[in-house]
């Protein structure tokens, strides 16, 4: 592999340095303020994402919404899935007055949190029982957005602001710092909510209004941490705003394209229920007509989006080669790196690779509640212990990747978790059976954490290192973007077929991306990122 891609300084043999390097220097480089600094960010990051899945789903079910409504706010975390569209913004658009203050990563990083923030408390004073959704469903589309932001930015941060050897150390705490914040929103939002008096039997907004609220005030922890830290010590060029009129034509090109998508689904809404009702008539299935008609909503949505931004292109309010150079340069390198046919095949593993979790994990925590789990257990075996289950199987799983390789360890993942989707089978015909719970979330979240150590790996190795951002962002992107679309189904699925015929579809859905891993792996070797 050509020098300019990602693994060859830290694949093959282990050099002289990191095998010499004693156990005790490897500690104390963990007091680094880099590194610790991460570990801080990593908790702001991972707070808002269960905010809009599991914990978010629990409020609505308890608030009386429908099971095949609650899924559908998953999709307020598909800015996660295109965050690769705004991110040359955020890399480059200076913030007024902010980015003066504070400089680039630092602006971008308050804004975004202030963002966060403001997305959680419209959630909180937002009573499902009692108002239209759709109050919520920005709150949750804003928050999934500033999230997939604050994202970006850290990333950025984290690359610029140490040197190589503090890398793996600072991705280390940040991780550990993510599935803390995970455990905050989950099991913590959990507690509160069940602490103040809110059940399934008697629902209570104010529990759930003020354990939002508490959440709010603890992304404090990363506001407080931007506002302590300095700025990244790079050559700052004036890139930036020597074409200030440029990146504001990005700005121009998401603003309208995300109106237009708004738009797209708002005025669609009644010539919907007019579709919906003639589909039913002739399928004769009224959840299979909603599926059809939603998923051509957001198709034609996401068209209308396409088509504005070309237009928006076309026009000139931005230079065609800036366009190319952001997004058509680094697609470009990859499909040369690894030829047409194989490029694809690797995008459709990267595609498809999760989507066995992912669908399963949208209405799983509306699944232990229907099974009579009460918030407290869910909270303790599900957030609590199986968080500490997903970090022993990703420790796991790295291990396995660097003594047998990434591509066995990937396969071996993917096995994995089709075949725990089966034990929810299990699960859904006992019923309330404390535990069984423990057995399967011990199995479900030893095997993802596997997975995904392999999976990280994996999506590195493919990285040209002089497009990192940007291919990483769509690699990233691209790795959700269709298991979050079906999970937003997931609800309608569910009250066609029942629970145990849809943990039995979700498993099936793994054998593609077995085929696929096969496949890939008779044409693909990842030998950089193996350690013989």
């Amino acid at each position: 592999m050509d020098s300019r891609f990602r693994g060859n300084d830290d694949g093959g043999e282990m050099n002289e340095t990191s095998q010499t390097k004693s156990w005790l220097e490897t500690i104390k480089a963990f007091k680094h303020p880099r590194v610790v600094t991460m570990l801080f960010f990593g908790i702001s990051a991972g707070i808002p994402i269960l905010l809009i899945f599991s914990s978010l789903s629990l409020w609505l079910r308890e608030a009386g919404v429908e099971r095949s409504v609650v899924t559908y706010f998953s999709w307020a975390a598909l800015g996660y899935s295109f965050k690769f569209v705004w991110a040359p913004l955020v890399d480059k658009l200076p913030l007024p007055v902010l980015t003066n203050l504070l400089g680039r990563r630092r602006a971008w990083m308050l804004f975004s949190q202030l963002m966060i923030m403001l997305a959680i408390c419209i959630m909180a004073f937002t009573n499902p029982a009692s108002v239209t959704l759709s109050t919520m469903a920005l709150g949750a589309v804003l928050l999934g957005f500033s999230s997939a932001t604050q994202d970006i930015v850290i990333d950025a941060y984290r690359i610029e602001s140490a040197e190589s050897d503090l890398q793996a150390l600072m991705a280390s705490t940040y991780i550990a710092g993510y599935r803390i914040g995970m455990l905050i929103a989950g099991a913590g939002a959990l507690f509160l909510a069940s602490y103040w008096g809110s059940t399934m039997e008697t629902y209570n907004y104010l529990a759930w209004k003020w354990s939002y609220l508490a959440m709010a005030a603890v992304m404090l922890i990363g506001v407080i941490t931007t506002l302590i830290i300095s700025e990244p010590k790079i050559q700052q060029s004036d890139h930036s705003l020597d074409n200030q009129k440029d990146y504001l034509g990005f700005l121009l090109i998401f603003v309208l394209a995300v109106a237009g998508f708004v738009a797209s689904f708002y005025f669609s809404s009644d010539l919907a229920d007019s579709i919906k009702s003639s589909l039913t008539e002739v399928v004769a299935n009224k959840h299979l007509a909603g599926f059809i008609t939603e998923l051509s909503r957001l198709a034609l949505a996401l068209l209308t989006a396409f088509i504005i931004a070309k237009f928006v292109i076309q026009s000139g309010a931005i230079k065609q080669d800036l366009v190319e150079q952001t997004y058509i340069v680094p697609v470009r390198d990859f499909f040369q790196r690894y030829g047409w046919s194989l490029a694809w095949l690797l995008l459709a593993l990267i595609g498809l690779y999760r989507i066995s979790d992912i669908v399963l994990g949208v209405i799983s925590n509306v699944f232990y509640q229907d099974l009579g789990f009460t918030k407290v257990e869910i909270a303790t075996v599900v957030k609590s212990f199986g968080l500490l289950m997903t970090i022993v199987g990703g420790f796991l799983g790295g291990l396995l990747a660097v003594r047998f390789g990434v591509m066995r360890i990937l396969f071996l993942g993917a096995v994995l978790s089709a075949l725990t989707n089966l034990l929810f089978m299990m699960l859904a015909s006992i019923g309330h059976d404390l535990p069984m719970l423990y057995l399967v979330i011990s199995a479900d979240n030893l095997s993802a954490g596997l997975a995904s150590a392999a999976f990280i790996a994996f999506l590195s190795s493919l990285t040209n290192i002089s497009f990192t951002a940007v291919q990483y962002a769509i690699f990233s992107s691209l790795m959700t973007l269709l298991p979050k679309i079906l999970g937003g189904y997931s609800g309608t699925m569910v009250e066609v077929m029942g629970y145990p015929q849809f943990f039995l579809i979700t498993a099936f859905m793994g054998i593609p991306v077995l085929i696929l891993i096969l496949w890939a792996s008779k044409r693909f070797e990842l030998n950089d990122v193996v350690m013989k």
